[in-house]
C-alpha cells in the first residue's frame, strides 16, 4: 500500500515527506494507522549522527494510533483498537520470562536491524530501494507495520494525540526511577537535565515519596517547569559548583540517587560525585566516554552506577499505570507537549534539539477525534 513517511536520507539533513510502498502484513504482524508521534532524543541523535544507523530511514518510536488490520496469528488485538507503541521484545528469553523485557537478549536485533529478521524490508521506494525501519515501529509515517509485543491497548478515553510519548521518553524517565532506582519514601534524588525524560523522572520521584527532588539544568524556564512538576529544589548549574550546591541542600551528605539525562560527560561525573555514601547513579542518555576512578569514585563510597534501558519497564503494564497517574493529576506530562502538523516535522525536530519545545508531538491524522 502507498503511505506517506518522513524519510531521513543522510545525517544532518532535513526530513523529507515521501510516498513509500509499505509491504503486506504477515501473519504475526499488525498494521497501525498512526494518529500522532512524539519526537524523542533518540531520533535526534540518529539525525545528528551521534548514534550511527542505516540510511535512508523512517524514524519515530513514540507512536500512537488505531489498528487497521491484524495478521492471522495475532490474538490480543483487533481492528479498531487504540494503541500506544513501544519497543519490541522476544518474550521467550530468560530475561523476558522473568519480567524484564527491556533486557531482552535479542533487543538490539529486534529493534535496530531496520528490516525483518528474514532480510525483507517494510518500506520501499517505487524503484525497489529499501528505506529502513526504526525501533520496530517507524512512527513518522501515516501507517506502519508492528508486532503484538510492540503494542499496548489503551481505552478510547485516552487522547491518542498525547499518549505516544509514554512509549519511550516518559516511560524511560519514570521507569528509571520507579523500576530501576526504586527509591525508598523519604529518600533524596537529583535529576540532571529537565527535558522530557528528566521531568518524567522527577514526577516519578514525587510519586515514590522522595522528600528532596533536586532539578539541575542551565535554563531557568525549564527549572520553573520542574518546580511545577515535583522538584522541591532547583539549581541552575551554569558557572557554579553543582556538587557543592547539592551537598548544601542535603546537610553535606549528597543525594541517595541521581539520574543523568544530558549525556554530557562532565555532567555525568557530577551526578556521581553528588551521591551520598551508598548512593546510586543512573545515566540514561547517549554519551561520549567518561573517565572514572573506580576506587575513588565508587568503591570508597560504596556507590553504584546502574544501567537502565527503557526505564526497565514492561510497556503493557507501565503505560496504563502512567495514564492512571495522569488522570489522577500526579503525572502531568501534557504540560510538556506542543503539537505540530506532520508537515512541520523539521520545525518540530529543530525545536526539540534547541530545547525550545520539551516534547514535540506531530499530529499525523488530523481527522482523529479524542474519545471516538
Amino acid at each position: 500500500m502507498k503511505i506517506k513517511a518522513a524519510v531521513l536520507n543522510e545525517i544532518k539533513t532535513p526530513y523529507a515527506i515521501e510516498e513509500l510502498n509499505l509491504s503486506e502484513i504477515r501473519e504475526d504482524e499488525v498494521l497501525v494507522k498512526m494518529v500522532a508521534s512524539g519526537i524523542c532524543h533518540s531520533d535526534d541523535v540518529v539525525r545528528t549522527g551521534d548514534s550511527p544507523y542505516m540510511f535512508p530511514v523512517v524514524l519515530g518510536h513514540e507512536g500512537s494510533g488505531i489498528i487497521e488490520k491484524v495478521g492471522a496469528s495475532v490474538r490480543g488485538f483487533k481492528p479498531g483498537d487504540h494503541v500506544v507503541l513501544s519497543y519490541k521484545y522476544c518474550g521467550h528469553c530468560d530475561n523476558c520470562l522473568t519480567g524484564v523485557p527491556a533486557s531482552c537478549e535479542d533487543w538490539a536485533a529486534l529493534n535496530m536491524s531496520g528490516i525483518r529478521e528474514d532480510g525483507t524490508p517494510y518500506f520501499q521506494r517505487e524503484d525497489g530501494s529499501v528505506v529502513h525501519n526504526f525501533f520496530a515501529q517507524s512512527s513518522f509515517s501515516t501507517y506502519s507495520i508492528v508486532y503484538e509485543r510492540n503494542l499496548t491497548k489503551v481505552d478510547l478515553s485516552a487522547d491518542l494525540r498525547l499518549v505516544g510519548p509514554l512509549g519511550c521518553g516518559f516511560l524511560t524517565g519514570s521507569g528509571t526511577v520507579r523500576n530501576g532506582l526504586k527509591p525508598e519514601p523519604g529518600s533524596t534524588v537529583a535529576v540532571f537535565g529537565t527535558g522530557a525524560v528528566g521531568l518524567a523522572a522527577m514526577m516519578a520521584a514525587k510519586i515514590s515519596g522522595c522528600t528532596k527532588i533536586i532539578g539541575v539544568d542551565i535554563h531557568d524556564h525549564r527549572l520553573e517547569t520542574a518546580k511545577e512538576l515535583g522538584a522541591t529544589h532547583t539549581i541552575n548549574s551554569k558557572g557554579i559548583d553543582v556538587v557543592a550546591e547539592i551537598r548544601k541542600l542535603t546537610g553535606g551528605k549528597g543525594v541517595n540517587y541521581t539520574v543523568d539525562t544530558t549525556g554530557v560527560p562532565q555532567v555525568i561525573r557530577a551526578s556521581i560525585e553528588a551521591l551520598a555514601i551508598g548512593g546510586t547513579a543512573a545515566p540514561v542518555a547517549a554519551s561520549k566516554p567518561i573517565e572514572l576512578n573506580t576506587i575513588n569514585d565508587l568503591t570508597m563510597f560504596n556507590r553504584t552506577i546502574k544501567g537502565v534501558l527503557m526505564g526497565n519497564a514492561v510497556p503493557q503494564l507501565s503505560i496504563p499505570q502512567l495514564i492512571e497517574f495522569f488522570q489522577a493529576g500526579s503525572f502531568s506530562f501534557d504540560k510538556l507537549v506542543k503539537f505540530y502538523k506532520f508537515e512541520e516535522i523539521n520545525e518540530a525536530a529543530n525545536d526539540s534539539l534547541s530545547g525550545k519545545t520539551i516534547k514535540p508531538v506531530m499530529i499525523i491524522d488530523e481527522s482523529y477525534v479524542p474519545g471516538k
